[in-house]
């Protein structure tokens, strides 16, 4: 993967803004895809290895992939150059825009779909996953490539819950601020692929699972709704998040039916732990936010500067967090701590958004509203900087990953006649960074492990 980070108005003008460009890109590349499949996935002595775990070729009549994600495509390519004319056929769902060129893996039917909100062209790549892994035999070998962006894009509505239904129940939960594993937990209850869907879909043949996570901790039932692995979630959990968002009222009727029906006991659960089911399943991450998050410091570190990752469990309301961390950089000006200048302080994990009026809501996404809480309290700072990365490349539902933030941010926007408060109001970040040419734009990265934030004092 070749990332080129941009430099934006702020960076060209300060004399380490390439410094910042090559620790941002290292963390970047840290996680690329088809790397992160390659460090795990090995064929020797005709034994198959994936991380660990060996598989005799000799006693496998086929292998077939299947995959979900915005980093379907490069692990796709990876997987399918390792396994050669041993790979038999498969089909993946990526997001729009998130493909290469299928000629590179001819035996691969790719499927574009739309995320964050689910379509009808996943929902048709779902229904032919559905129906390829069903002729599956003991002697098949199923290889599951999974990355961010899988809940949305591998998707298959339960029988009698439409896909429209499942468009604004994920709608509204993006709006409400619920977390993912609050989202995933209602997904995994109104879908036949998540919360091991797709592992009963493999049976009786053996599955083994590459996943890239997105999710704080990694927590593999959570990652694209865990396809592969049991569910420890109940019908309850999903009533009691509706519950907590007061979203009742707003989830069509055959949405509160089946989960009303489900914790009456009048529906099958999701599979659980020590289900037979999941005996020849094989679930590995293959890369993850702390991984980046440690190429970063390693790079910030050869750079000179003194650097520490702080957490890769970052979450909460981005403004507040925004906010929060600007006082790191309060601290470092005011008493060279936590580390001295110059320092370089790296986050990871995933903050929420809360819009109460969508209508009224302008355009943004949480890691630059994270940025545009910072910018008051940042004001007048010399050398500071925050910056901000969705390392799948777009932040929300825009064409950016992020942005940049100095103590300069507040009096350029104010001599450009933007009310920081005003656009943070009206949920409005990507207007205000695009008026300072401060958005990180940098396209769509095909890899997806949560976001980063970093903090400067040089």
């Amino acid at each position: 993967m070749s990332v080129k980070i941009p430099l934006t108005s702020t960076l060209r003008r300060i004399d380490r803004g390439e410094t910042i460009q090559i620790i941002l890109q290292a963390a970047l590349q840290a996680v690329d895809p088809a790397e992160a499949v390659n460090r795990h996935m090995q064929i020797k002595d005709n034994k198959l290895t994936i991380s660990g775990f060996s598989y005799d070729l000799d006693k496998i009549q086929r292998i077939r992939l299947v995959g979900a994600g915005k980093a379907g495509f490069p692990m796709t390519l990876a997987a399918s150059k390792i396994l050669g004319k041993r790979l038999n056929e498969g089909i993946v769902i990526v997001k729009e825009g998130y493909m290469g060129d299928p000629a590179q893996s001819p035996e691969i039917m790719f499927v574009e779909a739309g995320h964050p909100i689910p379509d009808e062209r996943g929902v048709s790549g779902t229904r032919r996953i559905k129906q390829f892994l069903s002729d599956s035999r003991p002697d098949d070998l199923v290889i599951a490539l999974i990355s961010g962006g899988g809940s949305a894009l591998l998707t298959l509505p339960v029988p009698g819950v439409s896909l429209e239904d499942l468009q604004t129940l994920t709608a509204e939960l993006l709006a409400s601020g619920a977390d993912i594993q609050e989202i995933n937990t209602l997904r995994k209850h109104l879908d036949q692929v998540k919360g091991g869907g797709l592992a009963s879909w493999c049976a009786p043949a053996r599955l083994a699972a590459l996943i890239l996570s997105d999710v704080v901790g990694n927590p593999i039932d959570v990652i694209a709704s865990g396809p592969t692995v049991p569910d420890p979630s109940s019908f309850a959990d999903a009533k009691q998040i509706l519950t907590k968002y007061h979203l009742q009222k707003r989830t069509p009727q055959s949405i509160r039916k089946r989960i009303q029906d489900g914790e009456q006991g009048n529906l099958p659960d999701t599979p659980k732990s020590g289900d037979p089911l999941f005996k020849g399943v094989q679930n590995v991450i293959v890369g993850s936010n702390l991984q980046a998050a440690e190429a970063a410091l390693a790079a910030a570190s050869k750079a000179g500067l003194n650097s520490q990752v702080l957490t890769t469990y970052l979450q909460g309301e981005a403004v507040q967090v925004g906010k929060i961390l600007a006082g790191f950089l309060q601290q470092e000006v005011a008493a060279n701590q936590p580390l001295p200048r110059p320092a370089c302080l790296i986050l990871g994990g995933e903050t929420t958004v809360t819009i109460d009026s969508p209508d009224t809501a302008g355009k943004g996404g949480r890691n630059q509203e994270l940025a545009l809480g910072a910018v008051s309290s940042i004001a007048g700072l010399d050398n500071v900087f925050l910056i901000t990365l969705a390392t799948d490349g777009g932040d929300g539902p825009t064409d950016a990953a992020g942005a940049v933030v100095s103590g300069e941010t507040y009096h350029r926007a104010v001599a450009c006649g933007l009310d920081p408060i005003d656009y943070l109001q009206r949920h409005d970040a990507y207007n205000f960074f695009a008026s300072l040419d401060d958005l990180l734009k940098i396209g769509p990265t095909q890899t997806n492990v949560n976001d980063l934030t970093f903090l400067f004092a040089l």
